[in-house]
């Protein structure tokens, strides 16, 4: 496995390959590697011929006041991880490496609007033009066929999605499935800001999501009432909720009677740490 930080050396090794007709997956991460980051790794190294994992974390999608400057760096973990796996190139970029003439005034890829000002993208502005932003970037590096990511971000896999579809971008974008803890919790490199009493508490994300669906499966049809009822259930454990949300799953507008796929979104706060998760109902 090799560790690559420059563009140039990246660029021949890619080069190489292709020369080789060999196919090319991505697995874009920003690092502090877990078990869902490894599934996609799995699972990408099931569909080409060779897998890059980057570890970049991105401060474009980086909001004021949030998490970047405590972001987990681990790179040597995140190595012996993926040398486990197999894994053929680690690209491990440097800030100034991608955006060598600042990012003040880089151009950037603007999404639309009624994708990214809804959910995590109405509390956290900016974000999810820093994430196209730099995955674009990746695309354009490593030239793939495939490109990985986890659905436990619903609204960044859509996202990345429209912008795929509308800059007519040669990559297949594949969802990945949540991996979780036994307990049901979502896994995320945030999780280990959690304290050992949070941590205790936090599955009940997961399970108000489940119990939510349940609700929806056995006919009640009152968005309004469900979101307020999981709310309430979420805020009486001293959650934060950002938002509790029930929508169309194919592109997160607001449910009509005709529609049966649907997606319900949770994002709540346990003192400093944000956390989210989403579960598909199927009607």
């Amino acid at each position: 496995m090799k560790i690559i930080e420059s563009i140039e050396k990246l660029r021949a090794e890619i080069r190489n390959w292709r020369e080789n007709r060999q196919t090319v997956a991505l697995v874009p991460t920003m690092g502090n590697l877990h078990a869902g980051h490894l599934q996609l790794v799995e699972q990408a190294k099931t569909l080409a011929d060779r897998v890059v994992v980057s570890i970049f974390v991105n401060p474009l999608q980086f909001g004021v006041n949030e998490d970047f400057d405590k972001y987990p760096r681990t790179l040597q973990q995140d190595a012996e991880k993926l040398e486990f796996l197999q894994t053929d190139l680690i690209f491990y970029p440097q800030v100034a490496e991608l955006y060598p003439r600042g990012m003040t005034h880089l151009t950037k890829v603007i999404v639309p609007n009624y994708l990214k000002e809804t959910l995590c993208g109405r509390s956290r502005p900016g974000h999810f033009d820093g994430v196209t932003t730099v995955v674009n970037i990746l695309f354009q590096l490593v030239q793939p066929d495939k490109a990985l990511f986890g659905l436990k971000d619903f609204q960044q896999f859509l996202v990345i999605q429209r912008m795929v579809a509308d800059l007519h971008i040669p990559v297949e974008i594949i969802g990945v499935p949540t991996v979780r803890e036994i307990d049901g919790l979502a896994m995320s490199s945030r999780n280990q800001y959690l304290t050992p009493e949070q941590r205790q508490r936090a599955p009940l994300l997961f399970q108000t999501l489940q119990t939510t669906q349940q609700q929806i499966l056995q006919g009640q049809t009152d968005v309004r009432a469900l979101c307020a009822q999981a709310i309430a259930q979420l805020q009486q454990h001293d959650f934060k909720v950002d938002y509790f949300a029930i929508r169309r799953q194919h592109d997160l507008a607001a449910i009509t009677p005709m529609d049966k796929s649907l997606i319900i979104l949770v994002a709540a706060w346990l003192d400093t740490t944000r956390l989210i998760d989403n579960l598909a109902c199927q009607l």
